[in-house]
């Protein structure tokens, strides 16, 4: 029958050496206490004054910086004559110095020798042994005596409870002698509190073993014994030290485990854990162990979680258990109020706050495992009610504040999202469990709930602003007053209308926006106070979001994007007008979010985008907040250059691109914007935007030298070469497609072509002189060779019809693109010399360049007859007029030009 409890030994073996190295650390404590003081006793003694020098009366005088040297206690000793000689002299001047001068300071203490390797095993390592030994040994008589069957079971547990007296009497004893004792090295052993603590480990596992393994003890009857041996043992670590308190605490907390019963009474339970929770906060106030109090609220939470099982039947005696331990808390734990430790002004101390924090933890799960039943949310309501009071009185527990409103948040989106299972619902399938219950809290309770909530931390968020003089402690609380009204005005909508348009619930986000209004306008025209202004900005931010539910609440909702990109939009006139760094960075926050929108649902409002080109959702879901984000960035652009100003310039450029890109795929594709592949037309106008809006970009960056729009010109730039790579000429060539490209002039290829030709040549026109010439030209050579790709597609359409890629090339069609060519090299000529361009000229010698090689390459075999006479005909005619072009226009101009250029003297 004992093979059950075999593991006790070890379990008790384990604690023993907790208790050791406890105690170890004590001790190391009071060793050092005791070399201090004994050093300081040494050098409190008096000196002798020197012997007089019988044999060496030639030496040197004694040097003055030691003989003169006067004992500590030197006034209170009797003066020594002096002697006759040189020797005396030395003394007595330096005497007569420092009595003139200031008292010389005291010597350093002399070093200890290091502990030796007896002293350590003599005075802790036999005492910590010994008290291992004396534990085990009684567990190990017991075991004996039942292998042997020397003794009844009666009797052998009455002389494991005699042993375990014995160990109690021993430690209270040596402790008593120790205290009226003059010898110093006991307390460096801790013998009392290593025979205390054997004594209560031997009296814990005795009472065990009656109830476990005999049956001699009821469970109440071994309940109520071990709690007693568990608060004995907290009761005895007032006298020696923590080790014994940490003991008693694991003992307290893990006796309901060990004694267990068919039909558990949590009444009783939570009654008795009350009572070793009010113990162990009560020893760890008087002795000033924190560890002591975290490890009991860590204990006392953790027991919250296997009787959240039983069910929402018994919800009050859980209930009972967190206020219970959240009052103790706030009496006994919570620095600067009632009887707790005393707390620093403005300071937020982590374990008040905590503490206070835990049980509020734990009063949520509650509420949720419950179903959110009325009395577990009446519980949550005082806790939180509770935490706003201890937090008003000190500001060690400020703390809690924000912890309370991240909680309340939480109990009311899942009551939301569980009479609104579509929120919640994955491919496949909705999640198990997500419904409403019949058990759940009614609505009028939450409404009544949620209203006094919101009350409570706005009123007291609001008159907290000037009572501390630290800047973190407002600030958590204007936090708590901002955030937690519209978190639950949120979670109610959600609730109750839906997420449908509701106009109550867009006059009671108006109504909040005003008192946000008026709280910013008040706080205002105080005087300033640390971390006033980041208050003012939380509540003027509020009233921003308050505007914004509102039109979410009364409109579609695809008006929330619209609405969070208007808050950025005034969020940023708002920094203009009161330069408060948070705002800024609350703007580029809020266009962020904006952008995370877009990324789960890019048509805004779903099917419900239209099929009108142009004028459907897009326009407003995309062109809106792409307005508001450009009119914010020149707001936040008058207060400088930093990251939220060009995360609100990148969500700009974003919108902007995307409403373009979205409307046309939406026109070209019939309202289908998921559609897989793009098509040529959509690819055309693709290029035709980016490369407008590189542009558009190339020239606002000379006037605002932002490197957001650089960086967006650059790859705005990027994306319509690529494309038109890709795209116009590869993927999607007519030549090797069928595709219709329409009309004999207007058609398909003017707006894939001819019009990014034109738009290509002015950007890099506008990049002229501001980029790198290689970026430049590279532009430039990409427009020409659109223009050509244009000039040869146009005169394939002349002899194919709409669809350029079905038939044979004729001679006629062969000898038309050279002449193309060369009217088109001819042209380029002509410009270059009217506008003096040298570029334009350029481009004419490659075009030429290239017809003369097909002229060669291609005319001379693939034409015959009268085509390859005309062909090389005009060529060469063409060939001629450039070169007297060349002498008679452009070289007599530079020629008439040099004499009119100054000459030095």
């Amino acid at each position: 029958m004992f093979d059950e409890i075999a593991i006790l030994p070890f379990l008790f073996a384990i604690v023993a050496i907790i208790i050791a190295v406890k105690a170890m650390n004590q001790i190391a404590e009071l060793r050092r206490r005791l070399d201090r003081m004994e050093a300081t006793a040494a050098l409190a003694r008096p000196v002798p004054p020197p012997l007089p020098q019988m044999f060496e009366q030639d030496s040197a005088p004694t040097s003055p910086g030691i003989a003169a040297e006067p004992p500590p206690i030197a006034p209170e000793a009797e003066p020594v004559p002096p002697a006759a000689g040189p020797q005396t002299d030395a003394p007595t001047e330096t005497a007569a110095g420092k009595a003139d001068g200031p008292p010389a300071a005291p010597p350093p203490p002399l070093p200890q020798p290091d502990r030796g390797f007896e002293e350590t095993i003599g005075t802790r390592w036999v005492v910590w042994i010994g008290g291992l030994t004396l534990a085990l040994g009684g567990i190990f008589m017991v075991r004996y005596s039942i292998e042997a069957n020397l003794i009844s079971d009666e009797v052998r547990v009455f002389l494991g409870g005699l042993f375990a007296l014995a160990l109690l009497a021993a430690g209270e004893w040596t402790r008593r002698k120790e205290s009226v004792s003059t010898i110093a090295a006991l307390p460096i052993a801790n013998i009392p509190a290593i025979l205390t603590a054997a004594g209560t480990v031997v009296a814990f596992a005795t009472v065990y073993v009656a109830y476990a393994v005999y049956g001699f003890l009821v469970p109440a009857t071994a309940f109520v014994l071990l709690g007693i041996v568990a608060m004995g043992t907290l009761a005895a670590a007032l006298l020696h030290g923590p080790a014994l308190a940490g003991l008693g605490v694991a003992a307290a907390f893990v006796t309901p485990i060990l004694v267990s019963s068919d039909k558990p009474d949590f009444w009783a339970l939570y009654i008795y854990l009350a009572i070793v929770t009010a113990a162990a906060f009560g020893l760890a106030r008087v002795r000033m162990w924190r560890w002591l109090a975290v490890t009991t609220i860590v204990f006392a939470l953790l027991w919250t979680f296997p009787c959240l099982q039983c069910g929402p039947s018994m919800v009050a005696p859980h209930a009972f258990h967190v206020i219970a331990g959240f009052i103790l808390a706030a009496l006994l734990v919570v620095c600067g109020f009632m009887f707790g430790p005393a707390a620093q002004e403005g300071e937020i101390e982590p374990i008040s706050s905590g503490s206070l924090a835990a049980y509020l933890f734990g009063a949520t799960l509650i509420v949720l495992n419950s179903f959110h039943a009325d009395v577990a949310m009446i519980a949550f309501g005082l806790l939180v009610a509770g935490s706003l009071i201890v937090a008003w009185r000190t500001d060690a527990a400020v703390g809690a504040v924000g912890a309370a409103a991240g909680l309340v948040f939480v109990v009311f989106a899942e009551w939301a999202v569980r009479a609104n299972p579509d929120m919640l619902v994955l491919p496949g399938g909705p999640i198990a469990g997500i419904g409403p219950s019949a058990t759940d809290g009614s609505v009028s309770l939450h409404l009544i709930s949620a209203a006094i909530f919101a009350a409570g931390f706005g009123v007291a968020g609001f008159l907290a602003q000037g009572r501390s003089n630290s800047p973190v402690i407002p600030v958590v609380w204007s936090a708590a007053a901002v955030f937690t009204p519209l978190a639950l005005l949120v979670a109610l909508y959600a609730r109750i209308a839906h997420l449908d348009r509701s106009i109550p619930f867009a006059i009671l986000a108006v109504i909040l926006a005003a008192s946000y209004a008026a709280a910013t306008e008040m706080l205002s025209k105080r005087e300033d106070r640390p971390g006033m202004p980041a208050s003012i900005a939380l509540f003027a931010t509020g009233a921003l979001a308050s505007l914004a539910l509102a039109l979410t609440f009364a409109l579609e909702k695809g008006w929330l994007t619209i609405a969070l990109a208007l808050m950025s939009l005034g969020t940023a006139w708002i920094s203009m007008q009161r330069p408060i760094p948070f705002l800024r960075s609350l703007a580029a926050i809020l266009a962020a979010i904006v952008v995370l929108r877009i990324g789960y649902e890019p048509r805004i409002v779903g099917e419900a985008v239209g099929a009108t080109p142009i004028f459907n959702w897009l326009l407003w879901g995309y062109g809106i907040p792409a307005a508001s984000f450009w009119a914010a960035s020149h707001f936040l652009r008058r207060g400088g250059d930093d990251a939220p100003l060009r995360m609100v310039e990148a969500a700009a450029i974003l919108f902007t691109v995307l409403l373009a890109f979205m409307e046309i795929r939406h026109a070209v594709n019939n309202g289908d914007v998921y559609r897989p592949a793009a098509g040529f037309t959509e690819i055309a106008l693709q290029v035709c935007v980016a490369l407008a809006m590189a542009i558009g970009l190339e020239r606002l960056r000379i006037r605002t030298g932002s490197i957001v729009h650089n960086a967006g010109a650059i790859l705005l730039t990027g994306f319509a070469g690529a494309a038109a790579l890709f795209g116009l000429l590869l993927l999607r060539n007519p030549m090797l497609w069928w595709i219709d490209v329409g009309g004999l002039v207007i058609n398909l290829l003017l707006l894939a072509y001819a019009l990014p030709a034109v738009l290509a040549l002015l950007l890099s026109y506008a990049v002229a002189g501001r980029r790198p010439v290689a970026y430049a030209n590279s532009i430039a050579a990409g427009a020409l060779v659109l223009a050509l790709a244009y000039v040869t597609f146009e005169v394939r359409r002349i002899y194919h019809g709409p669809v350029v890629s079905v038939g044979p090339t004729t001679g006629a069609e062969q000898y038309t693109y050279s002449i193309a060519y060369l009217a088109f090299g001819v042209v380029l000529l002509g410009i270059g010399i009217l506008f003096n361009s040298q570029r334009a000229r350029l481009a004419s010698a490659v075009v030429i360049a290239l017809t003369v090689l097909k002229a060669f390459l291609i005319d001379m075999s693939a034409l015959t007859g009268v085509y390859r006479a005309l062909s090389f005909m005009c060529l060469g005619l063409v060939l001629v007029a450039i070169g007297w072009l060349y002498q008679r226009i452009l070289f007599r101009r530079r020629a008439a030009t040099a004499p009119a250029m100054p000459t030095g003297s």
